[in-house]
């Protein structure tokens, strides 16, 4: 019996994709990301282990929500796409009674081993939407951000393309770490390259997780950055988009 790692769920989602939705929140992610909100999230196998079928019974009483809205299931993190059995028949029993399918994800385990691209092309198989988080255009600077580089999260946005699946971009804007006007023009740039995309979102820097990050004893590395202005928020949307 499949079963996913979880954090937590949330049965009323507005803000992860279209419509009402059931958001499932996957235990464990590569990236330590400094504005992360969810660093409780981090941690592989640290959550606790749900059954689909459980998971079924559950979101079946969501369904007349999501019929009405147009929403459906997003599985996010942590990162799911570390959980590729789980997605696969979790989508798979969501694709038997018609229920709309979103991965929120940033990419940051992708690779190109041939049997991590075989599970992933039949998750794929099962998915209408991916929300897919670039966080910067530039390497060395999403080393910094993240801890890691970011080529195989460039190529997994390639992929994505190549696969016909239809993307919502999202970057989160930080001020001083994020807004840099050439690196969002990049970042543009790239995005105009990805005919797969269908919605572009930048998300306002905030500091909703601090508690979580003071919680497990980290020290949150962005105490002195406020939120972006309105202004710098609509001009990094036209940055992005207009290339």
């Amino acid at each position: 019996m499949i079963s996913g790692n979880i954090h937590s769920i949330e049965t009323c989602g507005t803000v992860d994709g279209p419509g009402i939705r059931y958001v499932i929140f996957t235990q464990g992610c590569l990236l330590r990301c400094q504005y992360c909100h969810n660093a409780d999230t981090w941690k592989i196998g640290s959550g606790i282990d749900v059954t689909v079928d459980k998971l079924m019974q559950d979101v079946k009483s969501y369904i007349p929500f999501m019929k009405a809205s147009g929403g459906g299931i997003t599985i996010s993190g942590g990162e799911p796409l570390l959980q590729l059995d789980f997605l696969l028949e979790m989508f798979r029993e969501c694709k038997k009674i018609g229920i709309h399918t979103t991965i929120d994800t940033s990419g940051g385990c992708f690779s190109f081993d041939p049997s991590f691209l075989l599970k992933l092309e039949q998750v794929l198989e099962f998915t209408d939407l991916v929300l897919l988080d670039l966080k910067h255009f530039d390497s060395k600077k999403h080393i910094k951000l993240t801890g890691n580089p970011n080529e195989h999260i460039k190529n997994f946005a390639m992929y994505l393309k190549d696969m016909k699946i239809p993307v919502w971009i999202r970057h989160v804007l930080v001020p001083g770490v994020t807004d840099c006007k050439n690196d969002l023009k990049n970042l543009g740039g790239f995005i105009s390259l990805l005919d797969n995309v269908e919605k572009v979102e930048v998300l306002p820097y905030h500091k909703l997780g601090v508690y979580k990050w003071e919680a497990l004893g980290l020290k949150y590395p962005l105490a002195n950055v406020k939120p972006p202005s309105d202004d710098s928020v609509n001009l990094a949307f036209e940055l992005l988009t207009t290339q």
